[in-house]
């Protein structure tokens, strides 16, 4: 009966502690003052619904000319109310209206009191609250309890980037120890979610800070040695606008801690549950039979992850790698959206690499023969 309600307790604490922590980070975001990004503080993004093409200038295209539709608000202040919309149909900012095509809408009113406004952008909400929900359920129905704590991690893992991360960043704190303080937290939470709190969970901690920390330090120093920072990435001017006590310089090397994270974690703590397995199997295994034992599994995994994350960059990158084409080499190793993508996917799979030895070094040590742990 005792080790039943321990078991209830456990469970019950992996759900209310990175509850409570999740409430807390939430509390803290709201409390930091941002500022307003609208175009124009008098207008409001609001939905609508298409119901008359008055102007057509595209000639059934998309991105050419300009449109003047007659649109019925669906949501916000001035829900149920329709006014007249110009309609850009550019590739950024607009949509190719048709009678019935739902809409983002920046309404506000004139002088007259009259609603006037502009097409912002196509209104993907449905389609974006559709995929989560076939995300979850997919998760759900192939993982069972696990895909459940997996779901929760998830959640937490975007709240903390969302509520943590991009806060201390806007807060002007330093762009590494922001990543590093919300990977521990990441990492922490989401490990003991899955897995409870047990020496599994130390050593993927204690290996995942290591690895993740490697990537950013490694990229700090490449970045000095080839004159690349945070100035380099887009809309940068944008937000130098935005805040002046941005530390822009680091944004990139946070960026790099941040989006490793993943990998280093699944490597992590692949390692740990094998390794521990192992020990489970074969008490007596002396600590270097056991370090050999995890890098043999983190042989197979290294090819895998490595590739996970270049793949994962050349596709963020497909559209400079395509205009490149043809670039003579000198022009394209000086091209700094090409650099940031090599600097960004090979210390990130560097991290990777360097995580298998460090986790089964950390593992071997902590999980010491049986016959250790008696002396």
């Amino acid at each position: 009966m005792k080790e039943k309600n321990k078991v209830l307790m456990g469970r019950f604490l992996r759900v209310m502690v990175p509850l409570v922590l999740l409430a807390a980070m939430i509390i803290g975001n709201s409390l930091v003052e941002k500022d307003d990004r609208s175009a124009d503080t008098s207008s409001v993004y609001c939905k609508a619904t298409v119901v008359e093409v008055l102007i057509d200038q595209t000639g059934g295209q998309e991105f050419v000319g300009n449109q003047k539709v007659k649109a019925a608000i669906t949501s916000g202040e001035y829900k149920g109310y329709s006014c007249e919309l110009d309609n850009p149909n550019t590739y950024q900012i607009g949509a190719f209206c048709t009678e019935g095509t739902r809409i983002v809408a920046l309404v506000r009113k004139n002088a007259d009191g009259a609603l006037v406004g502009s097409v912002y952008n196509y209104d993907r909400t449905g389609m974006v609250v559709l995929l989560l929900g076939l995300f979850a359920g997919i998760l759900l129905l192939v993982g069972g309890w696990k895909g459940a704590a997996a779901l929760y991690a998830l959640v937490f893992t975007f709240a903390c980037v969302l509520c943590v991360y991009v806060p201390l960043l806007y807060c002007g704190v330093n762009g590494i120890l922001s990543a590093i303080l919300t990977a521990v937290v990441i990492l922490a939470v989401s490990i003991y979610i899955i897995n409870g709190w047990s020496v599994k969970t130390v050593c993927a901690i204690i290996g995942t800070t290591l690895g993740v920390t490697i990537s950013g330090v490694l990229a700090m120093i490449v970045g000095d040695l080839g004159a690349l920072t945070g100035f380099h990435m887009d809309d940068v001017e944008a937000m130098m606008g935005m805040r002046r006590d941005i530390d822009i310089r680091n944004l990139l090397y946070a960026g790099i801690l941040i989006s490793s994270l993943g990998a280093v974690m699944d490597v992590s703590v692949s390692i740990v549950a094998a390794m521990q397995e192992i020990r489970e199997k074969a008490p007596r295994l002396s600590s270097a039979e056991l370090f050999a034992s995890g890098m043999r599994v983190g042989h197979d995994m290294m090819g895998t992850m490595s590739n996970t994350l270049i793949l994962a960059y050349a596709g963020s990158a497909t559209t400079v790698l395509l205009y490149t084409c043809g670039m003579p080499f000198l022009k394209i190793m000086s091209y700094n959206s090409i650099m940031i993508e090599v600097l960004c996917g090979l210390c990130g799979t560097i991290g990777v690499i360097l995580s298998v030895p460090i986790q089964a070094g950390i593992t071997a040590l902590i999980l010491q023969p049986q016959e250790k742990k008696k002396k």
